[in-house]
């Protein structure tokens, strides 16, 4: 039964229009997340003595779900998503960070489309890792600028650490869950060399 479940999920996963559409739902559910939580709790700390705004553990987490969707629907998609999420964000959040939203991850959306896309041919993991560097440094300079908050050594670098993590915990299992692909593929091909130096 679990099988079965878990066969059905993956080839609905591998279709092009359920993986676009999920991608793209999820994506503007992180950019809505992201300034509810910052509009409800303001800054959070995120380690060595540093804090940032609340969203931006889950901004970490959007910069990836944005790389998704560019790769499951197209770059316009992306941006009709992220402007579907800084819409409804206007009523959810607050209007300041609904437009402090719209000119950081815009920008940094169009930033990070250039290295993404150029960077795929090599990896998704070299891609998504190089995109969201450079996402994450101008989303902070940008949204703290029209957020009204202070931009300050501290602040940025709060941002940072804080996306940085969020980026981890999102990158890091997929990593890990290739590495053990790959581990486990090896071992197989070891295995079968091996049978087959012994057979011969």
């Amino acid at each position: 039964m679990f099988l079965t479940l878990k066969s059905t999920a993956l080839k609905a996963w591998r279709s092009t229009r359920v993986r676009a559409g999920l991608s793209a739902f999820a994506y503007v559910a992180g950019v809505v997340v992201t300034n509810v939580v910052t509009a409800s709790f303001g800054l959070w700390p995120v380690g060595f003595g540093l804090a940032a705004t609340a969203g931006t553990m889950f901004a970490g987490v959007t910069f990836v779900l944005r790389d998704v969707v560019q790769e499951a629907a197209g770059k316009k998609a992306a941006l009709a998503a992220l402007a579907v999420g800084c819409g409804i964000s206007a009523f959810m959040a607050t209007p300041a960070l609904a437009a402090a939203s719209v000119a950081a991850f815009g920008l940094a959306e169009l930033l990070d489309m250039g290295v993404y896309t150029k960077l795929r041919k090599r990896g998704w993991m070299r891609a998504a890792v190089a995109s969201n560097v450079v996402g994450a440094v101008v989303d902070t300079f940008v949204f703290l600028l029209v957020a009204g908050f202070p931009v300050t050594a501290i602040s940025v670098t709060g941002q940072l650490v804080g996306k940085g993590w969020a980026t981890v915990a999102v990158v890091g299992p997929v990593a890990g869950y290739r590495l053990a692909k790959y581990a486990k593929r090896y071992t197989r091909s070891r295995r079968a060399v091996s049978d087959h130096a012994v057979r011969g």
